[in-house]
This record gives structure tokens, C-alpha cells and sequence, in this order.
């Protein structure tokens, strides 16, 4: 059974998520997750502290979901691909909701260094472990690939959130990938 912390995180995830930053009160919150009045201020005093919760949150389930995905074990560039192929799917589909909140967050949170900390170092952890692999794989310069590769994904991400849903993405991955090795 969820708390009221929880009911209320996952409220405002949605509301981030399908009606934008500013759908996000603490009114909205508990009418979403059918909570008494008050009591996502109870937890969360501030808009701001709404923001950081929300942030903190996202961060915390896509670790969480991802996680498994991302540590499946792989030994060359076909497993990689898949990997990765199989974490922007499930960002991009049945997390396509929490995803739009997490780019809103960043835009809304990106002069807000308390609200931006988690998604920042959940980025960084990604990126982190993107390059490591970029450079098992081979890639000459990693640094320059990694950030090729970490900006095909938002961008990738970005297209089957907004323009098409049904984008392929392995056929992309590999593309990108492909071509941050010889960088």
C-alpha cells in the first residue's frame, strides 16, 4: 500500500507529466491522488519543495526501472545496442508520462540548483556509465562520444515523445553508436 507521500509524489508526476509544470499545486496534487485537502503540503510545504520532491521522485523510479534493464549483462556492441534500445523504449513508452515530466523538470528546475541536483546526478550516473561502455566498445575519444550519444538520446527521446510514438529505435541506436565510435 502506497503512503500519502507516495499517492501524492506519483499525482504530481502525472500532472507534470500530461498537463505541464504549471499544473503542478498542491490543490491539483491531492484532487489527483484523491487525498484530503492539505496533505501534499503536509509533506511538501513550498512549490519549491514540491519541485525537489518531484525531481527526487523521478529520479528514484527510473533508477528503479531502469536499473534492471540497464544491468543486463552484454559482451559487444549488438548487446549494447539492445540495452539501450530497451531503456529508451521503456522511457519512451509505458514511462512516457514520468519522462515528460523529468524534461519539464529540467527546464523549469535548470536555475534551481536544489531541484535540479537529482536529475543532474542521475545524468551524470547515466553518462558515467554510458561512457565507460563507449570505451569498452572502443570509441577513441569517449568524452566526445558520450556526449554525441547522450544528446541523440534526448533527441531521440524528445521525437517519440512528440512526433512519433512508433519511431524505431534500435535501427537508431546502432546508427548513433556506430558513428560515436569514430568519433
Amino acid at each position: 500500500m502506497s503512503t500519502t507521500r507516495e499517492r501524492a509524489l506519483t499525482a504530481a508526476v502525472d500532472l507534470v507529466g500530461t498537463q505541464g509544470i504549471r499544473a503542478l499545486t498542491h490543490v491539483r496534487v491531492d484532487e489527483r491522488a484523491g487525498l484530503p485537502r492539505g496533505s501534499a503540503s503536509n509533506h511538501f510545504r513550498t512549490r519549491a519543495a514540491l519541485l525537489a520532491g518531484v525531481a527526487a521522485w523521478i529520479s528514484e523510479q527510473e533508477v528503479r526501472d531502469l536499473g534492471a534493464v540497464l544491468a543486463q549483462p552484454f559482451d559487444d556492441l549488438d548487446g549494447f545496442v539492445d540495452v539501450f534500445s530497451a531503456g529508451l523504449e521503456l522511457l519512451t513508452g509505458p514511462y512516457a508520462v514520468r519522462t515528460r515530466a523529468r524534461y519539464a523538470l529540467f527546464l523549469e528546475a535548470a536555475s534551481d540548483p536544489v531541484v535540479f541536483a537529482p536529475l543532474r546526478a542521475q545524468r551524470e550516473g547515466f553518462a558515467a556509465w554510458s561512457r565507460r561502455l563507449l570505451e569498452t566498445l572502443g570509441a577513441r575519444h569517449p568524452d566526445t562520444a558520450v556526449r554525441a550519444f547522450m544528446a541523440f538520446g534526448d533527441g531521440l527521446i524528445l521525437h517519440r515523445l512528440t512526433v512519433d510514438p512508433d519511431a524505431p529505435v534500435r535501427p537508431s541506436v546502432e546508427a548513433a553508436l556506430r558513428g560515436c565510435l569514430t568519433v
